[in-house]
């Protein structure tokens, strides 16, 4: 087999990978950043009034990333700014959001034992459902990525298969120069 012939075998099997890993790369990717928003719409979150999408439905990555930034908000709020990690795991008697760590210091319960921080203990609740939103959002963003990823990965094997064709066209008009001279040549010498 020429070399020629095993260019454009190979040219014709690259695009033809290049063109179906990138029509795949956006059937998958358009898939996902649907299955995000079917997800997202399944659980009913709507936006809370003080919140960039008030009233609305979240339904997309971007605004799952907002009701994210919404509910750290509020609980911040609560806590008086503290965060998770900066709260002690006791209440304090005086109920201050930051709590203790030192059970004799403690609020105590009717049996004598230290009574849990609530507000350090709700950071848990907003913290996993932050880390599902973010995640809904993240989803959403390596969906686009893959559709994006396959639309190059397509217009390449396109770009590919063209040059391959026009390789093609190129070595089978020089054949034909050459078949044409040879032609010729034979023509031209006497018998």
């Amino acid at each position: 087999m020429s070399t020629r012939k095993l260019l454009a075998i190979g040219g014709v099997f690259a695009s033809l990978v290049l063109i179906g890993s990138g029509i795949a790369s956006l059937v998958i990717g358009y898939q996902g950043r649907d299955e995000v928003r079917d997800t997202l719409r399944r659980e009913q979150i709507v936006g809370p009034d003080d919140s960039t999408i008030p009233g609305q439905l979240v339904d997309t990555g971007s605004e799952a990333r907002a009701q994210a930034d919404i509910i750290r908000h509020h609980q911040l709020e609560r806590t008086g700014g503290l965060t998770y990690a900066q709260m002690g795991r006791f209440a304090t008697p005086d109920g201050d959001p930051a709590g203790t760590n030192v059970a004799d210091e403690a609020a105590k319960n009717a049996n004598g034992d230290p009574v849990a921080n609530a507000a350090r203990n709700n950071w848990i609740t907003a913290t996993t459902l932050i880390t599902s939103l973010e995640t809904a959002y993240f989803a959403e963003q390596v969906g686009l990525f893959s559709m994006v990823v396959g639309g190059a990965l397509l217009l390449s094997g396109i770009g590919f298969a063209v040059l391959i064709a026009a390789a093609l066209l190129h070595w089978r008009a020089l054949e034909e120069k050459e078949e044409a001279a040879t032609a010729g040549a034979m023509v031209s010498r006497p018998a």
